[in-house]
């Protein structure tokens, strides 16, 4: 009986026929996704066997397979197309005393998910079998088999779609065209075989069909994705394969996350238990420690920090330990702290990277890891690619790593607290003595992250009036995701309703993020308070340069640039293309709507906790309230309404959307002529008197944003509603 040690090869079948026109490549030679349709069948193949177990069955094109495929494994030739039972016969020579498993695929149906694979084979085994077939049950008429139950549910026979009647036709579970079969019974039977009255051939089918007659034990194995049934004989059949697979891209794999790394627009973030464990931590130390090494930085070190969420502190310590064990110095903070502090640490003591485990504002179950440059900027798309690459390839045999507390003895690991030093920095920038003599009252809500302690030194030695609310330790973030946007902020906007506060400010979860609350609890959006800081430092401040926003952020900040004679440059989102376009253009003010921003002179990085200070010192200097800044700015740049939903990415959407837009030009939104279009991060489409749309899949969330910007509120919602009809077609 088969058991877990039972020998295994694996089959493709590849045997088809050429295509008639001579300048055409089979169909299986054809791309499929940037490979060949038979590398997927080879593939899952080789997830079960090692290459030297893996025999192939080629045709009249045998040349070209082999030629793309290489020489690692066992060809067999079908000189005539006789079907596919003939091809499987063609193996009894290789074959006569191997006594194991045959696991049989055809090349022509290179869909099916490893797990499906594996659920089949173990199927098999523990189940002893002689015969076990791969079923699914579909909503589709595929013509394929028919699967025959009696009434316990046991497999009694296979009929061909062929051959079926109206009444059998109607049955929904197929025989997809996978099977395991002892060798040692599907041989006698191949021989047996009788041609198929339809085309002469002999049928792999028909032989399955008697082995079920014949007594074995037979069993099945259900698939429930329906896009694995996809067999590819035709043009047609290969662009609906190529639109699965790129669906699958974007389906989030659950079962499988666990295994990889993957860098979004603000770093490495996964679900806890999932992607992010400790393994996959000390992978990805290790790739960077690898990459100090080659690059010989070993003595720069590297600084690592951390914020309150659940593993953050653990995750640090186990990154430690594996720079360590690499001879590269740590520098650990010695407690929880800002992203925008450990950004500052990194480029103060000129690390080569600086690591801070954190999620930012993802939910609670989320947690990690942001990566900067030695100069503090996060690291660009192509040093992640880099980076995410080897991780995934490193096991764990390849990880070096020093017990923690050795470490610390040997003190090539060393705590230090680097707060003050950062409070410093932002002190620097900040007018202390103007705050002083405005006796403001205000009051901040860090939503239980980090913000609490910096700002909070900040703005008491600004002798500013500060009320802290949601300031303890706690993971699970009052049970929802730490982002400072309005549904968040009800009881900050209460509180200053009912306190008599100047202000109110909130940082999200790794406080780099900033949310703003006026004296009435209006809630101010980053858009308009990016125009307000702007106007601030170079009308009251006297401060001079451009503008760097990302594609998403409001192009008021355009036209207050135009009215100050400066540059506004447009960025991909990400801060780290804000950032990178500061230092290229030497601008004076970096910004993202989604609450990010810094200022030339500062970190490479956005930050909440100054951003929350220089709002205070904005009040102060000014002595406005923010309503009467904003008619100031709006005096210069006029209005303009943003909207903006999120709508629950599928994984076809995330196909047929870019298909969509690429097929089908957008030359109107309704009634609104399109001045131009760009795809150079999603796709944003410009409109007269700077008006806009954007669809983007965001980099860390699975949804498609819909942001707009227009002359009023009703042509916003115009907009958006436009856009979302669109994506529904």
């Amino acid at each position: 009986m088969p058991e877990p040690n039972t020998p295994l090869k694996a089959v493709i079948l590849a045997a088809g026929q050429e295509t008639s026109q001579s300048n055409v490549l089979p169909i299986l030679l054809q791309d499929l996704a940037g490979r060949k349709v038979i590398d997927y069948a080879v593939q899952n193949a080789l997830r079960v066997v090692a290459p030297a177990d893996l025999l192939i069955v080629v045709g009249c094109g045998e040349n070209e397979m082999k030629a793309h495929l290489g020489t690692g494994y066992q060809y067999v030739c079908q000189e005539e197309p006789r079907g596919t039972g003939h091809a499987v016969l063609q193996l009894k020579p290789l074959l006569q005393d191997f006594g194991g498993d045959l696991l049989i695929l055809y090349g022509d149906t290179p869909l099916f998910r490893p797990d499906s694979i594996r659920g089949l084979l173990n199927r098999h085994r523990l189940r002893q079998a002689q015969l076990t077939l791969l079923t699914a049950v579909v909503d589709m008429p595929y013509p394929y088999g028919r699967i025959i139950r009696d009434a316990r549910g046991q497999i009694v026979d296979i009929i061909e779609a062929a051959d079926a009647s109206r009444t059998v036709s109607e049955i929904r579970e197929l025989n997809v065209g996978a099977y395991v079969v002892q060798a040692e019974a599907i041989f006698p039977t191949l021989e047996t075989l009788s041609p198929s009255p339809l085309d002469e051939t002999y049928r792999l089918t028909d032989c399955v069909h008697q082995l079920i007659r014949s007594g074995l034990r037979v069993e099945t194995y259900q698939t429930y994705d329906q896009d694995e049934v996809q067999g590819i004989n035709t043009a047609e059949d290969l662009a609906a394969a190529e639109f699965i697979i790129q669906k699958r891209l974007f389906r989030p794999a659950r079962p499988e996350e666990g295994e990889t790394v993957a860098f979004g627009t603000g770093g490495w973030r996964a679900i806890i238990g999932e992607a992010f464990t400790m393994h996959n931590v000390r992978r990805l130390s290790q790739a960077l420690a690898n990459a100090i090494t080659r690059q010989g930085l070993e003595t720069q070190g590297v600084l690592i920090g951390y914020d309150r969420r659940f593993l953050s502190d653990r995750a640090a310590e186990a990154a430690a330990e594996v720079f360590a064990g690499n001879n590269i110095s740590v520098t650990l903070l010695a407690e929880d702290a800002p992203t925008p502090l450990v950004t500052y640490a990194t480029a103060e003591l000129q690390a080569a990277y600086g690591l801070c485990f954190t999620a930012s504002h993802n939910p609670p179950e989320w947690n990690g890891l942001k990566v900067f440059t030695s100069d503090g900027s996060l690291l660009l798309d192509e040093e992640t690619r880099a980076i995410t690459a080897e991780t995934n390839h490193l096991t764990s045999g390849e990880i070096i790593k020093l017990d923690f507390n050795l470490a610390l003895e040997a003190g090539i690991v060393r705590r230090r607290d680097m707060t003050n030093e950062y409070v410093d920095a932002v002190e620097r920038l900040i007018d202390l003595e103007a705050i002083r003599n405005a006796n403001l009252r205000v009051i901040v809500d860090p939503m239980y992250g980090v913000g609490q302690l910096t700002l909070g030194i900040i703005l008491t030695e600004a002798r500013c009036r500060v009320t802290f609310i949601h300031e303890r330790r706690n993971p699970l973030f009052g049970g929802r995701s730490p982002a400072p946007d309005l549904e968040a902020l009800r009881l900050l906007t209460s509180n200053i309703q009912e306190g008599g506060y100047d202000l109110g400010m909130a940082t999200d979860g790794d406080a780099d993020r900033i949310a703003i609350v006026d004296e009435q609890g209006r809630y101010i959006s980053t858009n308009d308070l990016l125009c307000l800081v702007y106007w601030y430092l170079h009308e009251v401040k006297k401060q001079r340069g451009g503008v760097v926003r990302n594609l998403a952020t409001t192009h008021l900040l355009d036209r207050l640039a135009d009215r100050f004679g400066e540059k506004h440059i447009e960025v991909p989102v990400g801060f780290k293309h804000i950032a990178a376009g500061m230092v290229e253009h030497d601008a004076l003010l970096g910004g993202e709507s989604s609450g990010g921003l810094t200022v030339r002179g500062h970190i490479l990085g956005k930050d909440g906790i100054f951003a929350c200070a220089l709002v205070v010192e904005m009040l102060a200097r000014t002595g406005m309230h923010i309503c009467e800044m904003q008619e100031e700015v709006w005096k210069l740049t006029g209005r303009l309404y943003a909207a903006e939903e999120n709508i629950p990415a599928t994984p076809e959407m995330r196909v047929a959307v870019p298909q969509k837009l690429k097929d089908v030009p957008i030359t109107a939104i309704g009634k609104y002529r399109v001045l131009d279009v760009n795809h150079y991060d999603g796709t944003k489409v410009l409109l007269e008197a700077d008006n806009w749309a954007l669809l983007r899949f965001s980099g860390t969330e699975p949804v498609l944003r819909l942001m707009v910007e227009a002359d009023s509120p009703e042509k916003a919602r115009e907009l958006i509603d436009w856009l979302k009809g669109f994506c529904a077609q």
